[in-house]
């Protein structure tokens, strides 16, 4: 691996290949907002074994974050649940309060949580309907980023970073007759991504997105359609759906110091189908 450009990059250890990761207090610290589940949790885990301190956030499960700790802390990570949903604003002020306290100032910062709704085509979707998928999906995730801006830039004292905003394929493909409100939700972190990477390029933070396709999780099932994935897999290249764990490979390279001079990139993890 190269040497980082400057001396506010961090190097997380190696992948662990099977040993037990033995985290200090000077390890590297991530936050991952949706963290109980899906591409969520698969970012926390592997983020651990690549020697991540974890704060794992959840909306309402509180046993699936605990049994995500529960994974990372039995290979000798640390982590940390924090109930917070990313739709209230209180509740995202809260949430960082807390990690600060409990495990420290954070250098990484993962905008995975979303929502997705049932197949709709845009003149039947309700007011209510679209306020909430912007309200978690784009102000949420600003309102997220700016607070992680807060701890990670040189401008406020901090150590520099990494942020990984999650989009969705889905922003480069429209999603007509299905869900057109969450594919410009999307859009809109694509546009984020791009203008807080430019804003922050000399404060020592590091902003890109990924852009998931087909990915085998139940947001699937929220949205309704539990098999969308394998219906829809003959329109992908590869011709499969992804897996979570795939998707996580992703975020936590661009995490780390291995895309030390990667900013501003959304990247497709899609199997070709963008």
């Amino acid at each position: 691996m190269f040497p980082p450009a400057a001396s506010y990059y961090f190097t997380p250890f190696p992948p662990l290949n099977g040993a037990r990761v033995n985290p200090t207090s000077s390890s590297p610290l991530v936050l991952i907002t949706g963290g109980s589940r899906g591409i969520g949790a698969a970012a926390c885990l592997l983020a651990a074994k690549q020697g991540w301190s974890v704060a794992v956030n959840y909306t309402r499960d509180a046993q699936a974050a605990a049994d995500v700790v529960s994974q990372i802390q039995a290979l000798g990570g640390r982590a940390q649940a924090f109930q917070a949903d990313v739709g209230i604003e209180a509740d995202i002020h809260r949430l960082f309060e807390e990690v600060d306290a409990a495990m420290g100032r954070i250098t990484g910062f993962v905008n995975n949580a979303g929502v997705v709704d049932v197949a709709a085509r845009v003149e039947d979707m309700s007011w209510a309907r679209l306020e909430r998928m912007m309200r978690i999906n784009v102000l949420g995730s600003f309102t997220c980023a700016a607070l992680a801006v807060k701890r990670m830039s040189t401008r406020h004292g901090g150590a520099g970073g990494s942020i990984v905003n999650l989009s969705s394929a889905a922003a480069v493909l429209g999603s007509p007759n299905q869900y057109v409100d969450y594919a410009a939700s999307k859009g809109a972190i694509d546009t984020f991504t791009l203008g807080l990477a430019k804003e922050v390029a000399t404060e020592g933070i590091r902003v890109n997105g990924i852009r998931p396709g087909l990915i085998l999780t139940d947001i699937h099932a929220s949205g309704g359609q539990p098999d969308r994935a394998h219906q829809l897999a003959n329109q992908v290249p590869m011709q499969r759906p992804g897996t979570a764990d795939e998707v996580a490979q992703a975020i936590v390279w661009l995490l780390s110091d291995a895309a030390s001079y990667v900013t501003g990139t959304t990247m497709n993890v899609a199997g070709g189908r963008a």
